[in-house]
């Protein structure tokens, strides 16, 4: 059972447990654009407290320069290596692991976070932002002329998402076996600041129906994106707590990682999901309503 946070030796006791801190950030830190009450307050106290930060996202519409940029126009002290995004996950494993060769690309559904990383890996694609896959044209299989050297689909949140798009994954995916089918996350929903909209798994899901398939998902909760981190820093995960607002991918990341786990409600989560009959058998270490409950802690 879920410890339940509520009074301020909880939180201290959380703060001397933990010296790693690890934190989803849509709906944990801030929905969209908006700042989620007292998060720079308990990020800033937590630095103070000489706490090592990450930030782990399976957001993948932003590579890791953009989403330095927004935590500075957010107010949140960072930096570019603490933050750990499923597009640079995603592009890490296509150069590092797959080990691609150079003259081989992917054909991308996603954003432009998604083809900075790849370019930064070193890794050849097509598709993406490219205008002439950005159109509401009818697609014709007669005037496509398909790409020999694509390897891999890799596909993201793409709030550009057409039949064009889908065509050719859908293509190059089912002519050739070996082409490798990756997606950055599985998110069914993320929160916008106005409530939720479709995430990168319900741009995928198509793909998946039409070709009886199953993706490689590299961001959050598979073990992948914790490889990533932990081939760049050096934690104790005894010593480390995730926190999340997701249960299916926060929380169960954290665990498959050996982590401890903390749940945030003002994100995807409900108090009707972790109680009652219809509760989730994923069940976090901690839960509080807010981030912003750890300002209790100096109080104490």
């Amino acid at each position: 059972m879920a410890v339940r946070l509520s009074h301020a030796e909880h939180y201290e006791a959380l703060l001397d447990k933990y010296n790693t801190w690890m934190f989803d950030c849509d709906g944990v830190l801030w929905h969209g654009d908006r700042l989620i009450e007292g998060a720079v307050q308990v990020l800033d106290m937590l630095r103070k407290r000489g706490k090592r930060l990450l930030f782990v996202t399976n957001n993948a519409t932003k590579s890791r320069r953009s989403y330095k940029t927004k935590f500075d126009q957010l107010g949140i002290e960072t930096h570019v290596d603490e933050i750990y995004g499923s597009a640079y996950a995603a592009a890490v494993y296509i150069s590092s692991v797959m080990k691609l060769p150079k003259d081989k690309k992917v054909y991308v559904i996603g954003m432009s976070g998604l083809e900075e990383e790849l370019r930064n890996e070193g890794v050849s694609y097509v598709g993406g932002t490219d205008p002439a896959d950005c159109t509401l044209e009818p697609f014709s299989l007669a005037d496509f002329t398909p790409d020999p050297d694509i390897a891999a689909v890799l596909c993201g949140l793409d709030t550009a998402i057409n039949y064009t798009k889908l065509s050719k994954a859908f293509h190059y995916l089912h002519r050739d076996p070996s082409c490798r089918f990756l997606v950055t996350n599985e998110d069914s929903t993320f929160p916008s600041a106005d409530g939720l909209l479709p995430g990168a798994g319900a741009v995928s899901a198509p793909l998946r129906f039409a070709l009886n398939r199953d993706p490689l998902s590299v961001g959050k909760p598979a073990k992948t994106m914790l490889d990533c981190i932990q081939a760049k820093v050096h934690f104790d995960p005894k010593r480390t707590i995730m926190i999340g607002d997701r249960l299916n991918t926060d929380i169960l990341f954290g665990q498959a990682g050996g982590l401890a786990t903390l749940l945030v409600l003002t994100g995807v989560t409900s108090e009707e999901n972790i109680t009652g009959p219809n509760a989730s058998t994923i069940v976090p270490d901690y839960v509080t309503p807010s981030i912003a409950d750890l300002r209790l802690a100096k109080s104490s």
